[in-house]
């Protein structure tokens, strides 16, 4: 069993929330969201901002905080093989609480279908709001461009 490492990432002017499923081992490593070089994810929030992607963990936590975004997990224990979300077992969700009674989230997004498939499993259940499913960010989704994920999370800005 592991336990998510990572706290979430909000303050009280937070308006949206982007939840992956479970961090990576690169991200278990560094000790912040999406660690992995080839995850997409600063890339694409960065271009939806004009902002260059931050690399430090404090350019990074900066970034999200100043954009209104709070990212956090679905999981926040489970069994797994390195990184690989089809070896997930074991779930035990994250108590989204923390961030929803400290910041007015106007809307919820998952990173990808494994987020969202956890998400309204144990999660949704709980807090009764529906996330919205985002294309990964993951070097897994090869099949999506960093142009096509731009496209996509341009739904963020509208929340």
């Amino acid at each position: 069993m592991i336990l998510h490492p990572i706290p979430p990432v909000f303050d009280e002017n937070s308006r949206v929330l982007i939840l992956g499923s479970f961090p990576s081992v690169k991200s278990r490593e560094q000790g912040f969201f999406y660690g992995h070089p080839q995850n997409r994810f600063w890339k694409v929030t960065a271009a939806l901002f004009a902002e260059d992607a931050p690399q430090s963990i404090e350019e990074k936590r900066s970034f999200l905080l100043r954009n209104r975004i709070a990212v956090w997990d679905v999981i926040g224990s489970c069994d797994i093989v390195g990184s690989s979300d089809a070896s997930i077992r074991n779930v035990t969700a994250n108590d989204l609480s923390v961030i929803l009674n400290a910041a007015d989230i106007r809307a919820i997004f998952v990173n990808g279908k494994t987020a969202y498939a956890y998400h309204q499993k144990y999660t949704e259940p709980k807090i009764g709001r529906p996330a919205i499913c985002l294309p990964s960010t993951s070097p897994a989704n090869a099949a999506w461009s960093v142009e096509r994920l731009i496209e996509a999370w341009k739904e963020i800005l509208c929340h």
